[in-house]
């Protein structure tokens, strides 16, 4: 049986200071930092992570959010461009005000752009999916830890839907949440849902 763990990023400085996220090179807060090391301790208590690869997108708040894993199993992080958030153009460096002041329009399609140098969702989609296909035919388990928007996508990708699905279906992701799938032969499993306990940690930590 094939496992496969998401991790979204923990908290990052753009979660704190009304900025935009998507290719915008954030590191995470005192917090997310916090917050991973967390994920890794309750993890490596949880399951034998010894034979998994770890996956991470190429930008910093996602790499820091898999160095405390790979670290603890002395392992590489296999930096993938492809697990980066959807690219949102323009906006990248801009606050979030600024984006709902110029964005074209709201996304109705998966062909819509908020900005014409943006990513729609169906580009996202179709540079994730060539991901997805090489990791569903690797035997291997793997940890990949990436960003909310296009984890959303992953889920979809998992649950065998369309890409047209995205205009009506949308996952809540938290910060460090942390999803459980499972591949048995033909069948597909969900064990966990962007379940937040796994970054838990005490006040006094901070």
């Amino acid at each position: 049986m094939k496992r496969i763990i998401t991790i979204q990023h923990t908290e990052s400085e753009h979660h704190l200071n009304g900025m935009v996220g998507s290719w915008t090179d954030w590191e995470l807060s005192k917090r997310g930092r916090h917050e991973a090391q967390q994920i890794t301790t309750n993890l490596t208590n949880e399951f034998d992570l010894n034979d998994f690869m770890i996956y991470s997108s190429d930008l910093t708040r996602a790499v820091q959010t898999a160095q405390p894993l790979a670290t603890k199993l002395g392992k590489e992080i296999m930096l993938e461009k492809r697990l980066r958030e959807r690219n949102l153009g323009e906006c990248c460096g801009q606050s979030v005000a600024w984006l709902n002041q110029h964005k074209l329009k709201d996304e109705e399609t998966i062909d819509d752009r908020l900005f014409p140098s943006a990513e729609s969702r169906r580009e996202s989609f179709m540079r994730l999916q060539s991901f997805f296909d090489e990791l569903i035919e690797n035997p291997k388990d793997v940890v990949l830890v990436a960003h909310g928007d296009i984890l959303t996508q992953f889920y979809a990708l998992f649950l065998n839907q369309k890409m047209e699905i995205l205009t009506t279906l949308r996952f809540q992701g938290l910060a460090g949440g942390v999803s459980i799938f499972a591949i048995d032969d033909t069948v597909r499993i969900i064990e966990k849902l962007n379940d937040s306990r796994y970054k838990q940690i005490k006040t006094d930590d901070l």
